[in-house]
């Protein structure tokens, strides 16, 4: 099973955002020693929980100290931005690391109201321009403007010898469709949907049109995932990351088996905990439902330590990877 690392650079307790961004790097590192085929970081602003306002800074910086491992946004939030500035970025990413270079595009806000309007004024008419914007990159990236259209003089270069790959991500069946049409790869967001994933990657499959002759329809299914050696150890780390979320006090984990939460079993209900066998037999069993062709992890802890864990207690019983802790 191909096995992925969806990376949010959370900032843990006692941390700084300096430090998680480190953490970011190192868990990159570890996951291309374990296996993991791929690696993407998330764009938030004005977040103080999270660390990434920019991808593309930190996949010039994790593409540098790593080699084999691919590297890519999830997402760039194409609405606050230029086409063409998002194709030169990526194409200069794609130059420096040929063949690694995954270009994920959302439609989300990723921050606050206020984020948002001091990043690009009015979010939702760019959102109703998405469809437009998202043609122009694809063309920009296949270079597949006509003489006629506006741009046809122009290229984002430097123009690298294998483009990155262009992914759109979502949770409904309105973005696998906007996927389909323009024969892009999709990435289904269950950790962060209540719809019906599989109906919607069915949707995703069936209306597919190939840019490319003989081109097929790839589908990434992004899981949050929290595995530790027992059973009893990932519910609780479970918690403890739940309690970080909301800001409780720590003395609210010594009544963990009596308080029911329903903030926190629609959580549960979203998230795959467990020991390293559960955790894989559920992973197996989603990819076999929904018809993915890999799995992506996201993994939020309190801690560095339990984060990375858990991403190699599953690539141990997967890929049988055993590699150094950090």
């Amino acid at each position: 099973m191909n096995l992925s690392i969806l990376d949010q650079s959370p900032i843990t307790p006692g941390k700084t955002a300096q430090q998680a961004l480190h953490e970011s790097l190192k868990l990159a590192q570890a996951g291309e020693s374990m296996g993991y085929i791929r690696y993407w970081i998330a764009e938030h602003h004005s977040m103080d929980g999270l660390a990434c306002p920019a991808p593309e800074v930190m996949l010039g910086y994790i593409g540098g100290h790593t080699s084999t491992i691919r590297i890519g946004a999830g997402a760039v939030l194409l609405p606050h931005y230029s086409p063409y500035r998002v194709a030169e970025t990526y194409n200069l990413l794609a130059t420096l690391f040929p063949g690694r270079v995954d270009l994920g595009i959302g439609r989300a806000p990723g921050g606050s109201a206020e984020a948002t309007i001091a990043l690009s004024g009015n979010f939702i008419e760019k959102v109703r321009h998405l469809p437009e914007s998202l043609k122009t990159l694809i063309k920009f990236i296949d270079h597949d403007f006509s003489h006629e259209e506006m741009f046809s003089k122009i290229k984002p270069t430097p123009v690298p010898k294998t483009a990155p790959k262009l992914w759109l991500l979502g949770t409904s069946e309105k973005s696998a469709k906007l996927a389909a049409e323009n024969g892009m790869a999709y990435a289904f967001g269950q950790f962060m949907s209540g719809s019906d994933g599989k109906a919607i990657l069915q949707t995703y499959r069936k209306n597919f049109q190939g840019r490319m002759p003989n081109e097929k329809p790839e589908a990434i299914l992004a899981v949050s995932v929290l595995c530790a050696e027992t059973t009893d150890a990932a519910e609780k780390l479970a918690w403890r990351s739940y309690l970080g979320k909301k800001q409780l006090p720590k003395d609210h984990e010594k009544v963990y088996d009596q308080l029911h939460d329903d903030d926190f079993s629609i959580m549960k209900k979203r998230m795959v905990i467990g020991n390293p066998e559960e955790v894989v037999k559920s992973l197996r069993s989603l990819k076999k439902n929904y018809g993915a062709d890999e799995i992506m992890i996201i993994t939020i802890t309190d801690s560095f330590e339990s984060r990375i864990r858990s991403y190699k207690l599953i690539a141990k019983e997967i890929l049988g990877a055993s590699p150094p802790m950090f």
